[in-house]
């Protein structure tokens, strides 16, 4: 009922009736930002992957899971608040080994689940909309010790905001295929409060990286940020 009562679910089902649920070519690299090709790839979840077992918290179509279970030879675990875009990524990459896709809300997942992972990942995902110190104590139960936790979020500063100057959430919106806007929350932080959050559930900020993306203004667009289980 949540997933169905989301602006998420009205998103995937738009984009669900626009295109066809089809088998798809693997990804050729990871993305992280806004724009195609800009910016790192999956180097930022460790030097070497191979045999791991990664977690991905908002997985969408699932084309970053694809690519990382194709070319880097790892276990993906994609996790969807929507059943619409876990369908999609079901036919768009079912028929690749070493993927899994589950529908159901991050902080449920975490918190049902006894799995430890080499990664866990978040690309414009769950990490931003889900309060931040439930979130990040439970990513954190589910992360070895010395691994890495990486997700990319809409900048705070894109558009000319501001960052947050407290812990609450600020209304933002997501813009659906037909392009009307629906209201959502968001956590927007600077770099250096997502590092105090970090902090408080173990784990070091490592790097925190801003893109910009020239179809949207001068304006950074997404921020990375990378931090290591303690």
């Amino acid at each position: 009922m949540i997933a169905q009562a989301s602006p998420w679910h009205a998103h995937a089902f738009q984009r669900t009736a626009a295109q066809l649920a089809e088998p798809l070519a693997v990804p050729a690299r990871m993305e992280w930002t806004t724009r195609p090709g800009q910016g790192p790839g999956a180097d930022v979840l460790g030097p070497d992957l191979h045999g791991k077992r990664l977690l991905e918290l908002g997985c969408g179509p699932g084309h970053n899971a694809a690519h990382l279970a194709t070319r880097h030879d790892v276990h993906v675990t994609g996790v969807d608040l929507v059943g619409l875009q876990v369908r999609r990524a079901r036919s768009h990459y079912g028929r690749l080994n070493n993927l899994t896709f589950v529908a159901g809300h991050a902080l449920h997942y975490l918190h049902a689940s006894d799995e430890q992972f080499d990664a866990v990942y978040s690309v414009f995902g769950a990490v931003g909309l889900v309060a931040p110190e439930l979130l990040l104590a439970a990513i954190a139960q589910r992360l070895t010790p010395g691994r890495v936790l990486a997700f990319s979020v809409p900048h705070p500063q894109r558009g000319g905001r501001s960052p947050s100057g407290d812990d609450r959430p600020r209304r933002d919106h997501v813009t659906l295929p037909d392009r009307t806007w629906l209201p959502i929350t968001r956590w927007e932080f600077s770099s250096s409060r997502w590092e105090k959050h970090l902090d408080h559930a173990g784990f070091r900020l490592t790097s925190a990286q801003e893109f910009h993306d020239s179809r949207m203004g001068h304006w950074p667009t997404t921020l990375l940020i990378r931090a290591r289980k303690l």
